[in-house]
């Protein structure tokens, strides 16, 4: 009877024991295994589940938190929307928190979907406005559902750290840093200035509104003899290969916001050259806002901010400042948010070829990112 009950032990020790390491080596396994193209929600979901399991193992980072306008978006960054690693090297008190394991579009047969998808950091509200007609008071409820008047516009140097990076680093070009090498990129992120006003104001003496106009550049005005109307919008946007010269009567000569990305602003210069294009805008006082559609605009960003010619990528050795005609003022240069850039895609334009195996080159146009810029900067858009 004794030798039977010890049998039985030592059966229940071994089975327990066996459960166990095999628990073990399973999340073990998960913390490190690629996805493949054929499973590729499955190992997204094994990689999200183990992060997280992973993160609720180690709770003190000597990172400062990041801070967002409302506790319910902080709460969210703080548990699943920041898997991160650690060092493993001991340090006194809390470790360093490091970069996440980087991610491959490769990997995933269409756009990859991540709790935090639809959550966006905000900056403080916007100014009151005074003007009636504003789209912040309009009365449309699918506009109002899916609008978020203080969504975070811009990137800078201060609202970037190591939480913000691993966040997203979930998400491909331009909406995030998925593929992207952290030093490679924060390298030029951290010499982003801060904006030190708004990109638009209404104007002195006016009755409060802001009134824009955003004119793009597939040729419909052409004969529209709209430009003196144009023109007298309060702002006037901008985009891509932005010509006027010898055709003022039809889009007018004002440019206030030019969008655009580093191919957009080189390029132009090459395929609108027969149609006497020779600059981007450079109206006095003009505002630049750049598109970081990929890791040749942060290589851009790094030799115009330092005023010196590009180091790395296709515009090795080109310099920067010059395609800006002297009206380069980092006052008045501003980088769009990948958070924008997704809550356009996310809310407004999201493409049903986002679920095919070409998902990571989907993306809303220039002129439909500029177009949503003035929609968040401008009372009435035309």
């Amino acid at each position: 009877m004794v030798v039977q009950r010890f049998r039985i032990f030592s059966l229940l020790v071994f089975v327990t024991v066996g459960f166990l390491v095999f628990i073990l080596s399973q999340e073990h396994l998960s913390r490190r295994t690629t996805f493949s193209g054929k499973n590729g929600h499955k190992w997204e979901k094994i990689y999200l589940d183990s992060v997280i399991t992973f993160l609720g193992k180690i709770k003190n980072t000597s990172a400062p938190p990041f801070v967002c306008t409302t506790a319910s978006i902080a709460k969210v960054i703080s548990t699943k929307m920041n898997p991160v690693t650690k060092s493993k090297t001991p340090t006194r008190g809390a470790m360093a928190e490091t970069p996440m394991p980087i991610l491959y579009k490769i990997n995933f047969t269409k756009l990859p979907q991540w709790d935090f998808d639809d959550v966006y950091n905000q900056d403080a509200p916007p100014r009151p406005t005074a003007c009636a007609q504003s789209l912040r008071n309009s009365d449309n409820e699918n506009f109002k559902k899916a609008f978020l008047p203080n969504i975070r516009l811009f990137l800078h140097k201060d609202n970037i750290n190591m939480s913000e990076w691993n966040r997203l680093s979930h998400f491909n070009n331009p909406f995030g840093f998925m593929e992207f090498k952290y030093d490679d990129v924060m390298k030029s992120v951290k010499l982003i200035p801060k904006p030190k006003e708004p990109l638009l104001l209404p104007k002195p003496g006016g009755d409060g509104c802001v009134r824009c106009a955003v004119v793009g550049t597939g040729g419909i005005l052409n004969g529209s003899k709209k430009g003196v109307e144009i023109d007298g919008h309060d702002y006037v946007f901008r985009m891509n290969g932005a010509i006027t010269k010898g055709f003022e009567e039809d889009v007018g000569n004002k440019t206030s916001v030019y969008v655009h990305t580093a191919h957009s602003i080189t390029s132009s210069l090459y395929i609108l050259k027969k149609h006497g294009y020779k600059a981007a805008p450079h109206d006095e006082g003009i505002k630049y806002v750049m598109i970081p559609e990929g890791m040749r605009d942060y290589q851009w960003l790094e030799g115009l901010l330092k005023g010196e010619k590009v180091s790395a990528g296709p515009y090795r050795k080109r310099l920067p400042r010059t395609y800006y005609s002297g009206q380069y003022n980092e006052s008045r240069f501003y980088v769009l948010h990948q958070d924008f850039l997704r809550y356009v895609r996310n809310r407004f334009l999201k493409s049903p070829n986002l679920n095919k195996r070409y998902w990571a080159i989907v993306r809303p146009t220039n002129g439909a990112f500029t177009l949503f810029l003035a929609l968040h900067t401008c009372d009435t858009v035309s």
